[in-house]
């Protein structure tokens, strides 16, 4: 389970599901880019206040378990990821942005879900582990908050 985040006048523990798809849809996360985006992400940790919970890569999407403050709203969250693992990507793999002729690695939506520490933390962080893998054992388990994803 996640930890509090203790600031001076606050303690809060908010959990964001948060999906970015790739631009035109592309199968371009590859279980090296996968690793890259890891260590962009724990970077972006280090930087600003959104902590990496878990990080699940499918061929055309990437969800995420992140915590962060309540001064950090969804968007600022999402606006910073994609803007700064974007730019590391396409640096670290120069292969892909040849196949996202746009210029853009994630597409200009995103999914985001507010989870409970309760009851669907780990239930969400089993379903973000496992993206990508051949089988999908969690299905049975996952609320219909997924189904529009599709």
């Amino acid at each position: 389970m996640s930890e509090h985040i203790y600031k001076p006048h606050n303690k809060a523990l908010l959990l964001y599901h948060l999906v970015f798809p790739v631009k035109y849809r592309k199968k371009v996360t590859t279980d090296q880019v996968g690793e890259s985006l890891k260590e962009v992400c724990l970077e972006i940790s280090k930087r600003y206040e959104i902590n990496f919970v878990e990080i699940g890569c499918d061929e055309d999407h990437v969800h995420f378990l992140v915590r962060s403050v309540p001064s950090v709203s969804a968007t600022q969250m999402a606006t910073t990821i994609k803007s700064l693992t974007a730019r590391e990507i396409f640096d670290m793999h120069p292969e892909i942005k040849e196949l996202l002729w746009g210029g853009n690695f994630w597409t200009s939506g995103y999914y985001a879900n507010t989870v409970g520490s309760h009851g669907t933390e780990d239930v969400i962080q089993n379903y973000v582990k496992t993206q990508g893998r051949e089988y999908k054992k969690l299905y049975s388990q996952q609320l219909s908050l997924f189904d529009d994803l599709a």
